[in-house]
């Protein structure tokens, strides 16, 4: 049976680990280059913002960390979307292959959720992949609806 709680410093290594498997599901496999130069930049990443404006809910067994959820604190100019300015941007909702389909990902979410009610948060907001659509449904997510068309610039390739 799993245990659901916030990750601390000492989860940082595995914290790397899951968000390189992730990335690799996500975009496909990574070159051992980019593992190299995510991690390098991670680890002072993690060890700045967990706990500070970064909230990372995890699955914990005995053996590992199973599953995580990440939440990224941001305050923002107050909106009739956000009146309070107070926003989270969920991200990384992954869990390890031989523990999928057992709840996981629902349990943390909920937590994650219901710290991010207690907070104040206005609003929580995602990209939510195919196989996590169904799942963010099942939360409360609804498409954005939103007249805005999502676009990037790329500072640096």
């Amino acid at each position: 049976m799993a245990t659901i709680e916030q990750a601390s410093f000492a989860d940082i290594e595995e914290l790397v680990e899951l968000r390189l498997g992730y990335l690799s599901e996500d975009f496909g496999e990574l070159s051992d280059e980019q593992r190299r130069e995510i991690s390098a930049e991670l680890v002072p990443y993690l060890r700045f913002h967990l706990g500070r404006d970064l909230r990372v809910t995890v699955a914990r067994t005995d053996e590992c960390v199973a599953c995580t959820a990440w939440l990224l604190l941001v305050d923002k100019p107050p909106s009739p979307r956000f009146p309070h300015g107070r926003t989270g941007v969920l991200f990384n909702v992954f869990t390890r292959s031989t523990y999928r389909r057992q709840g996981l990902a629902w349990r943390v979410m909920r937590e994650l959720l219901d710290d991010a009610r207690t907070m104040g948060l206005d609003v929580v907001e995602l990209h939510a992949t195919d196989d996590g659509y169904e799942l963010y449904k099942s939360l409360g997510f609804a498409d954005d609806g939103s007249s805005h068309r999502p676009m990037r610039l790329m500072l640096q390739a």
